[in-house]
């Protein structure tokens, strides 16, 4: 009820918190969601300066709900009271947003976010166009802005850690870093055995799938992984995202008739996103009780379901026949280990997206190592694709043909989302350990996958993860599912027991 949340462990009343007021700017952010949603989906294309105010409007009513003193003078009071543990996490992450919102101007919040909504537009065009320069002047201005907002935080110094915190309270580029060390130390001598290998995978096996079949087997698939679309929907957009939260997940994807695993295996990515927006205790709307614990969680609820489970043999056991069914021209003359061996194709791409999950995190390293020198300031924005191709080069073996395969490919930085990239690879070193651990508490878990049953592994993690909200961030959340700090280590196993075997470099 709007007057107090009431749980098994937790009772706050109205006239100690404001949740009525913390709900309100709640739904007044899910207004500006679907207008972000809607504008990557349905948005005609010379409406952009409309969307662009409408934005500027959105964000400067959610500043004013945010920055309402009664907030302020409430979490006060409650701060210096005796609070419950909920009631603590609640107060806390309240006082972390308020915080943050008072400390940055309206007329900034409201410059920001025009500058977003024009900034994507410049992008998406100069994508088309493979026009780098123009994009380029949108991009230096996030930078500044970055910086900026970071100042306000009392984060000048290191804006770039300001950042990353944003997106997963906790974490350092420091500590990044040498994660990310560990991992490459492991990961690229595996890289290069598979590359030598003479077992090759073909993906351009599966041509001339037609894009209504697509629809509905991937439909009855997310179904089927429990996504519930009586609460979410499923469209098409130029960088599949999923958005919204549990009462409306909005999910996109993107397809290509001859290759159909593209759409499905971005689909079952989004809706790991889309299951744990949909896990999240609705009663909480509003609180730190409903919120998920960062993106490097949220990474790992969607990695988890597209690589440990959707790219498993359990998985295809029991969907086979119905993709051959539904694609009988172009499944005709593939084996099932044809198929299999093509789901977990390992060869390096230079679009992230479409990366397989063995070089995929040398994708979000390159990232990570251009976004730090963004941020140091020995490496300007107009030297950003050079410095792309020579990494490209170091890390990957290839070098874009262009800058729309290269430093204009991923959406995020025309909406500014800086430190957001670590997440994903973050994401993919939890989803590891958490695959470990379930095995070991869940027996015969993967026979439930070829007989088509996913609750067991769903309800566990709406248990472990989804019902704790914000409780506890990635790194405590971790140690409190696991038992262990997080470590790239399970990562490293997990590709190395699926794909050395399968291409013969054990």
């Amino acid at each position: 009820a709007e007057d107090g949340i009431r749980d098994r462990d937790v009772t706050v009343q109205t006239c100690a918190l404001p949740i009525s007021k913390l709900r309100r700017t709640h739904y007044i952010g899910t207004v500006g969601d679907i207008l972000g949603w809607d504008e990557q989906v349905n948005l005609p294309p010379d409406s952009g300066d409309q969307r662009a105010a409408q934005h500027s409007v959105m964000a400067e009513l959610h500043h004013a709900a945010v920055t309402d003193p009664a907030i302020g003078a409430l979490l006060t009071t409650l701060e210096a009271g005796t609070l419950g543990a909920d009631e603590r996490t609640v107060v806390k992450e309240a006082r972390r947003d308020y915080d943050r919102a008072t400390r940055l101007p309206a007329d900034f919040v409201k410059e920001k976010a025009e500058h977003g909504s024009r900034s994507y537009h410049a992008w998406a065009d100069a994508r088309a166009k493979d026009d780098f320069p123009a994009f380029a002047p949108f991009l230096e201005k996030h930078l500044v802005l970055a910086k900026r907002e970071a100042a306000y935080l009392g984060h000048g110094a290191t804006p770039y850690d300001y950042y990353i915190d944003q997106f997963d309270p906790g974490m350092t580029a420091e500590r990044i870093t040498a994660l990310f060390s560990e991992l490459k130390t492991g990961l690229v001598p595996l890289v290069r055995r598979i590359a030598a290998s003479p077992v090759k995978a073909r993906r351009d096996l599966l041509k001339g799938c037609p894009v209504a079949a697509q629809e509905v087997f991937l439909k009855e698939v997310t179904a089927k992984l429990g996504f519930d679309y009586r609460r979410g929907r499923i469209d098409v957009a130029v960088h599949p995202f999923c958005s919204g939260t549990g009462s409306d997940t909005r999910m996109t994807t993107r397809y290509d008739p001859d290759d159909p695993l593209k759409a499905l295996l971005g689909a079952i990515h989004e809706t790991g996103h889309g299951l744990y927006e949909q896990g999240l205790p609705r009663e909480h709307a509003g609180t730190a009780l409903a919120q998920n614990a960062g993106m490097g969680v949220h990474e790992s609820q969607s990695r988890l379901w597209e690589n440990q489970v959707g790219r498993g043999r359990p998985f295809w056991k029991f969907f086979e026949p119905r993709f051959r069914e539904l694609f009988p021209t172009a499944m005709a003359k593939v084996s099932s280990e044809e198929l299999y061996l093509a789901i977990n194709a390992v060869r390096p791409t230079l679009i992230r997206v479409d990366a397989d999950e063995v070089t995929y995190n040398l994708h979000i390293i390159l990232r990570f190592e251009l976004e730090q020198r963004l941020f140091r300031g020995d490496l300007a924005v107009a030297g950003l694709p050079a410095a792309w191709r020579e990494s490209s080069r170091e890390l990957l073996g290839l070098e874009p043909r262009n800058d729309k395969e290269g430093v204009l490919q991923d959406v995020h930085w025309s909406g500014g989302a800086f430190g957001y990239f670590p997440s994903y690879c973050l994401g993919n070193m939890l989803a590891s350990q958490l695959w470990y651990h379930a095995l070991g508490l869940l027996p015969g878990l993967e026979d439930d996958f070829a007989r088509g049953d996913f609750a067991r592994l769903l309800g566990w993690l709406r248990t472990e993860v989804h019902a704790r909200g914000r409780r506890l961030g990635l790194l405590e959340l971790t140690r409190a599912v696991t038992g262990e700090e997080l470590t790239p280590k399970y990562l490293l196993r997990y590709l190395s027991e699926r794909y050395a075997g399968l291409y013969g470099v054990a």
